[in-house]
């Protein structure tokens, strides 16, 4: 059975898309079957990952609303065992129709249920906000990773999405669990990074990833050319921080 893990952090700029994307990449590298599923009307991840946002029919839209199954959406892309369920701008509009459906937080998790015995690991990017569509996200997953960026208002509304958290654990889903802090954009010269990670990992602990992702441009590149950092370049300080990342989160899941 696969494990749901979704990549949420209501603060927009922190390595949301760039992680689920190179994390995605890393597992399917490292031989893992992966579904990447785009929660984010940006659709950056599947932009990210060379699909056409444009020409997207079926999509995470089609399958909140139930008019299409997830199976019906996949795409493939060009990571290796990584198959996308892409987003279009209509996303947009889901926060509003589901408003008034019965059960409009279980929407995801509903439609995941025919597909998510057939990945090793289901991937969702989340939106930048606290909204519907990251509700629907939180309460499908398993866990949750948590992108904190390496700069002054790092922890800046990461206790509001704690509180989430813990809210969507008491009503929706007693199972999430958080999977781990990701301090990314990392810079090892400046004393402000240091002291943001120094501070993170005292106050956390165990909960902060040993990956620490640091600010790479080859990372920033990457996507326009609709290619993951592993395909990109394989051999950059960032695709060896997201195999690193891989590698931590599989074994601390056992899966062999």
């Amino acid at each position: 059975m696969g494990k749901i893990i979704a990549i949420a952090n209501q603060k927009g700029g922190v390595g949301k898309t760039t992680s689920s994307v190179n994390l995605a990449a890393s597992l399917g590298v490292l031989e893992k079957k992966v579904l990447l599923i785009d929660a984010d009307p940006q659709a950056n991840a599947s932009s990210g990952l060379g699909i056409d946002v444009e020409s997207v029919e079926i999509g995470t839209y089609q399958i909140l609303e139930h008019s299409n199954t997830p199976k019906e959406a996949v795409v493939k892309c060009s990571a290796p065992n990584v198959d996308v369920i892409p987003a279009h701008i209509d996303l947009v509009a889901i926060e509003i129709e589901l408003v008034d459906k019965e059960n409009r937080e279980y929407m995801l998790k509903k439609a995941l249920e025919s597909v998510k015995d057939e990945y090793d690991y289901i991937i969702i990017d989340c939106a930048p906000s606290l909204g519907l569509l990251t509700l629907n996200a939180l309460t499908a997953a398993n866990s949750v990773v948590i992108p904190i960026q390496c700069e002054y208002f790092a922890l800046e509304g990461l206790g509001k999405l704690l509180n989430t958290i813990k809210s969507i654990q008491k009503i929706h889903n007693p199972e999430l669990d958080i999977e781990g802090l990701l301090l990314t954009m990392y810079d090892s010269r400046l004393r402000l990074s240091n002291q943001v990670v120094e501070e993170v990992q005292k106050h956390f602990n165990d909960m902060v990833f040993e990956t620490i992702i640091q600010r790479n441009v080859k990372l920033s590149e990457a996507p326009s050319f609709g290619e993951s950092i592993i395909n990109y370049d394989a051999t950059s300080k960032g695709a060896t921080n997201y195999l690193h990342l891989a590698q931590e989160i599989i074994k601390k899941n056992d899966i062999q």
